[in-house]
C-alpha cells in the first residue's frame, strides 16, 4: 500500500514540477519542505540528535535548526533536479555544471590507475554520477536497493543512465573488480552508518563511528586512486563539482591499518566538506548510531542466557 502511495507521490510532484515555471516553482518547494518539516518530528529528531553529537555546544539551537531548516529545503531542490533528470542527456548535464579543480582528474587519468570516487550524500548528491559519466565516460556505482520497489525501479532508471551501471552493494566486490577490468569508474557513498561486520571504527566529527572500508579495500586490491569528488550550489540552478587531492591507500604487510588509515582520510575529507556548508549534507541518517545506540533512543539488545 506505501509502495503505491509513494508512486502516486512522485508522479504528482513530477508533474508540478514540469508544469510550473521555475520563478513560481523555487518558493513553492521552500513552502513544501518548510511544511515538511513541521509535521516531521520522527527525522526532525534525528537531526538535532546528530547536530548535537558533531557540534555539541560550539553552535547555538537557532544555529541547529537554521542548518536544519536549510537541510529540509536542499532535500526539496534535489528532489525537483531528480524529475528534470528524468531522463536527461550529456548535454543538458554540463550545462549545469563547473568542474573545480579538474586538474586534479587530469592527473589520474594520466596515471592509468583504477578511479574509485568517493562521496557522500551532500548537495544534489544523484547529479554527481550523472556529472562523472557525462564528462568522463563509463561507471560504476554501488548501492542497495530502496525499500519501495516501485520507487526503486524509477530511482534505478535514473541512475542508469549515460552509460552508469548499478551495481548491488551485497555482494559487490566481484562485480567491482570486473568493471575495473573494463575500464570503468567507481564511485561509492561513504557517509552512512553500517553494521558491525561491515564497517570499521573511525573518528568522525570527534566521535566513534562506524565506516564502509569498501573504498580502501577495492583500492588497495586494484592499486587504484580513491579521488573525493563533492558537489553543492548556491541557487540549485548552476552546481560545483569540486575534486579533492586523492587518497592513496598503503600497501604494506599490515593490510588492516592500511585500510584504516585510508578509510580515516575518506572520513577526514567528508567532515570538512560538511562542516564548510552544513545545511547541504544528509543529516535525516542515524549516522553514529552504531556506536552511540542510547542517544538515538535505541536499546542494546542483550545477550541471551545459555539455556
Amino acid at each position: 500500500m506505501m509502495d503505491k502511495f509513494y508512486f502516486v507521490l512522485f508522479y504528482c510532484f513530477r508533474a508540478l514540477v514540469k508544469i510550473t515555471p521555475r520563478k513560481l516553482l523555487n518558493p513553492l518547494l521552500i513552502m513544501i519542505a518548510d511544511v515538511v518539516r513541521f509535521f516531521d518530528t520522527k527525522h526532525r529528531s534525528i537531526m538535532m540528535t546528530n547536530l548535537n553529537l558533531a557540534y555539541e555546544e560550539s553552535l547555538s539551537l537557532a544555529q541547529k535548526e537554521a542548518i536544519m531548516k536549510a537541510a529540509y529545503r536542499n532535500l526539496a531542490f534535489n528532489g525537483a533536479d531528480f524529475v528534470r533528470n528524468y531522463p536527461t542527456t550529456k548535454e543538458a548535464i554540463l550545462k549545469k555544471i563547473r568542474f573545480e579543480n579538474e586538474e586534479i582528474m587530469h592527473k589520474a587519468l594520466e596515471s592509468k590507475r583504477p578511479i574509485i570516487f568517493q562521496t557522500g550524500h551532500y548537495g544534489n548528491w544523484e547529479l554527481v554520477p550523472l556529472s562523472l559519466a557525462a564528462r568522463y565516460g563509463a561507471l560504476s556505482g554501488i548501492g542497495r536497493p530502496l525499500d519501495s520497489p516501485m520507487m526503486n525501479q524509477i530511482v534505478r532508471q535514473n541512475r542508469e543512465q549515460l552509460d552508469i551501471e548499478l551495481i548491488d552493494k551485497k555482494g559487490a566486490m566481484r562485480p567491482m573488480l570486473k568493471a575495473v577490468k573494463e575500464g570503468r569508474n567507481i564511485g561509492l557513498l561513504v557517509d552512512q552508518n553500517t553494521s558491525q561486520k561491515a564497517g570499521v571504527i573511525v573518528k568522525f566529527f570527534g566521535k566513534n563511528v562506524r565506516h564502509t572500508p569498501a573504498a580502501s579495500i577495492m583500492a588497495r586490491r586494484v592499486n587504484g586512486l580513491i579521488i573525493p569528488v563533492f558537489i553543492s550550489t548556491n541557487d540549485h540552478a548552476l552546481y560545483t563539482l569540486n575534486f579533492y587531492e586523492p587518497i592513496e591507500v598503503a600497501n604494506t604487510e599490515n593490510m588492516e591499518q592500511d585500510i584504516l588509515e585510508a578509510t580515516q582520510a575518506q572520513a577526514n575529507i567528508m567532515e570538512a566538506v560538511i562542516r564548510a556548508k552544513p545545511e547541504e549534507w544528509f543529516w535525516f541518517h542515524r549516522r553514529w548510531r552504531s556506536e552511540h545506540k542510547s542517544v538515538y533512543g535505541v536499546r542494546k539488545k542483550r545477550k541471551k542466557r545459555d539455556a
